[in-house]
């Protein structure tokens, strides 16, 4: 498994995840293909301008266009405090096989080195058993639960925090 940075060919692996009920079916359910496109160029500019990291799982480096999912690490304002929080998304061929949990681990450990990120937020969904077992498998502490708007819906999370 490796990580590399979004590019402008990753639309369709975004289309997968993002536009799909099975995929977004945590996150209050597919968005539409429209803007994806779109969305991947403002991406591509953040990883390049380094103030967001996206990145794509692969999951063998021999075939670097094969990609399993995405994790990425961002800074915004919550409840008026500048917080870091990571998010990932795995396609449901590779899923069960480790390769979030991996992806978010090494994504941290950049973010370690680095130095720049502080405590890491994470907020799956309170139903999302894989992606709160990774948080618990990686050392999260749980919060608790909150309301958090994802793509303008509101969402049951479960609030996890890693300091780094």
């Amino acid at each position: 498994m490796l990580l590399r940075d979004v590019g402008y060919g990753d639309v369709d692996a975004y289309v997968r995840m993002r536009c799909d009920p099975f995929m977004m079916a945590e996150l209050g359910g597919p968005l539409p293909r429209e803007g994806m496109a779109a969305k991947v160029g403002r991406d591509v500019r953040r990883a390049a301008a380094d103030t967001d990291w996206i990145k794509m799982i692969v999951p063998d480096g021999v075939e670097p266009g094969v990609v399993a999912g995405t994790v990425t690490l961002w800074a915004h304002e919550d409840g008026g405090e500048r917080i870091s929080e990571i998010g990932w998304m795995v396609l449901p061929e590779f899923q069960g096989r480790g390769l979030g949990k991996q992806g978010v681990r090494a994504l941290l450990e950049l973010a370690r080195e680095d130095g720049r990120w502080g405590p890491v937020h994470a907020c799956p969904a309170t139903t999302n058993g894989p992606s709160n077992g990774i948080c618990r498998g990686l050392g999260f502490r749980l919060l608790g639960e909150r309301d958090v708007t994802f793509a303008g819906r509101l969402l049951r999370t479960n609030h996890w925090v890693l300091e780094t």
